[in-house]
C-alpha cells in the first residue's frame, strides 16, 4: 500500500512512456499519409508532439500543432470529429487489451520555449546570469 502512494508523485511509467512513443508514431504516420476519410483533416500537416497515456492506459492525451500554427482550433475540432478512425488506426498498431481513448489538446511547448528565450534576452536577467 505504501509503495503505491510513493508511485503516485512518480513520473510516468516505462510502459506509459513506450505506450505514448507508439500512439504519437502512429497518429504521426496516419497523419502524414493523409488515410482518415476527412479531406478536411488530409489537407493540414499536423505535428504530433507527444502523447501522454494514463496510468492505466485507457486515456491517451495527443500533443498537436498544425505546421505553422494557424488552424489551431480547427485542427482540433477536426481531430475530435474523427477520433474514432484514429482510434481505430492506433489499436490496428499496438497490442493492448484495450484501445485508448484519445484525446488531443495543441501543443503548446514552441510558445514555452519563445517565452523563455524572451525572458533570458531581458537585459536585467543576462546581467544575473553573468553574475
Amino acid at each position: 500500500m505504501a509503495k503505491n502512494r510513493l508511485n503516485d508523485h512518480a513520473g510516468p511509467s516505462q510502459r506509459q512512456l513506450r505506450v505514448g512513443e507508439l500512439i504519437r508514431r502512429t497518429l504521426s504516420d496516419v497523419l502524414g499519409r493523409g488515410d482518415i476519410h476527412d479531406p478536411e483533416l488530409n489537407r493540414m500537416s499536423v505535428t504530433v508532439g507527444e502523447v501522454r497515456v494514463s496510468p492505466d492506459l485507457k486515456i491517451a492525451t495527443a500533443y498537436v500543432l498544425p505546421l505553422g500554427g494557424k488552424g489551431a482550433d480547427l485542427l482540433i475540432d477536426l481531430l475530435a470529429r474523427n477520433k474514432s478512425e484514429l482510434r481505430r488506426a492506433v489499436s490496428k498498431q499496438l497490442t493492448l487489451k484495450f484501445a485508448p481513448d484519445l484525446r488531443f489538446r495543441l501543443d503548446e511547448t514552441f510558445d514555452r520555449l519563445d517565452d523563455t528565450r524572451r525572458l533570458f534576452s531581458q537585459d536585467n536577467v543576462r546581467r544575473d546570469l553573468d553574475d
